[in-house]
């Protein structure tokens, strides 16, 4: 998520000759860039108090649509914490609680990017003490484990707006659980963003899905999967990052757990009596339909953030929560031969909304 584009140009996938005029920076400027995979954006060295800090462009890449965009890190959640302008918001409070190793808890950029420390917690005991354990995070609690995770890929207010007003933490608000190292109870550290079932937000539709990317955690807490004690590394290796929204292992990985005949279903006999599709259709793929793409990484950019709420939503749903129509999973497949009305139709036909039907 942080490389040095001076040590390693390669790290950079903007294209500055098409850079606006009106950029209050140049390639030459940034000390960091931070991601590259969907954005990047640039950091540029402005200490703050006679602190090293930074501030970031006013531009961004869209890796997905190729094409620069206008970034006001101050339009988030905490424009009423800083002045409307770039060179005012540090990434101090903004971005290096999650980007930097260390930084959440101590104020201090131990490591560039996300190192074993940021989900293990601070280990130089251990490595003086190898034998010992006591030294590293224990993770054996499913909660805490999750934690380690939704530290980061939760969106969330600063803590202190429990019990005062933005005002009193104007030019100081963070956009990460300050003071949080893992193994600790994340919820003494972090708010997370508000939102109530049945009321849409700018984050959340009423159904509680995510229109931005990094609401994965708000979503899965919510979820079945959390309730019944489900993490995120049953699901995700957290040192190779697979499976992603871009690499996964199919049905493999679902199955593993929801195999035929099993108590949670699927509870027909086949994949095809399952999800009236073919089986080697993307009709057929339990991500296509329990995980839709609903989010976006910008505003301009196309839907490829996966929902992990999981429940199957269906076009009535989409309609009466006022989601748009490509976020629901039938109408993304059926977009050029069928209408929301009639993929509800089909549904009912197949007595798949009803319980009474199944």
């Amino acid at each position: 998520m942080i490389q040095d584009p001076v040590k390693n140009p390669q790290v950079v996938v903007a294209d500055f000759s098409k850079l606006p005029l009106d950029a209050n920076f140049l390639l030459k400027d940034a000390v960091y860039t931070v991601g590259g995979k969907f954005k990047q954006r640039f950091m540029m060295r402005k200490d703050l108090n006679g602190t090293e800090d930074y501030v970031l462009g006013n531009y961004q890449w869209n890796v997905q649509t190729q094409k620069w965009q206008g970034f006001k890190p101050w339009k988030y959640w905490y424009k009423d914490a800083y002045p409307h302008n770039n060179n005012s918001l540090p990434t101090s409070r903004a971005c290096d609680g999650c980007h930097f190793t260390g930084f959440m808890s101590t104020d201090k950029r131990v490591e560039s990017g996300i190192a074993c420390e940021s989900c293990h917690g601070p280990a130089s005991n251990h490595i003086k003490h190898p034998e010992s354990k006591v030294y590293i995070a224990s993770l054996s609690d499913p909660v805490r484990q999750n934690e380690v995770c939704l530290q980061c890929h939760m969106r969330n207010r600063d803590k202190r707006l429990e019990t005062q007003n933005m005002s009193e933490i104007y030019g100081d608000a963070r956009d990460y659980p300050k003071g949080y190292e893992a193994g600790k109870a994340l919820s003494h550290y972090k708010m997370p963003a508000p939102f109530t079932p049945g009321i849409e937000t700018k984050e959340f539709y009423a159904n509680g899905m995510g229109k931005k990317n990094r609401t994965q955690g708000n979503e899965f807490v919510h979820s079945m999967k959390s309730k019944h004690g489900v993490t995120c590394i049953n699901c995700h290796n957290p040192h190779t990052l697979e499976p992603t929204a871009q690499k996964n292992r199919g049905n493999d990985l679902c199955m593993d757990c929801h195999g035929f005949g099993s108590p949670i279903g699927p509870h027909q006999d086949s994949l095809t009596a399952h999800t009236r599709h073919k089986e080697d259709s993307k009709g057929s793929l339990c991500v296509e339909c329990h995980m839709p793409k609903v989010g976006r990484h910008t505003g301009k950019s196309p839907l490829t953030v996966r929902t992990h709420l999981f429940n199957f939503v269906t076009p009535r749903e989409t309609l009466m929560y006022k989601m748009p129509q490509e976020t629901n999973a039938c109408f993304a497949c059926h977009k050029n031969d069928r209408d929301m009305k009639t993929l509800q139709n089909d549904l009912e036909s197949w007595g798949m909304v009803s319980w009474d039907k199944r």
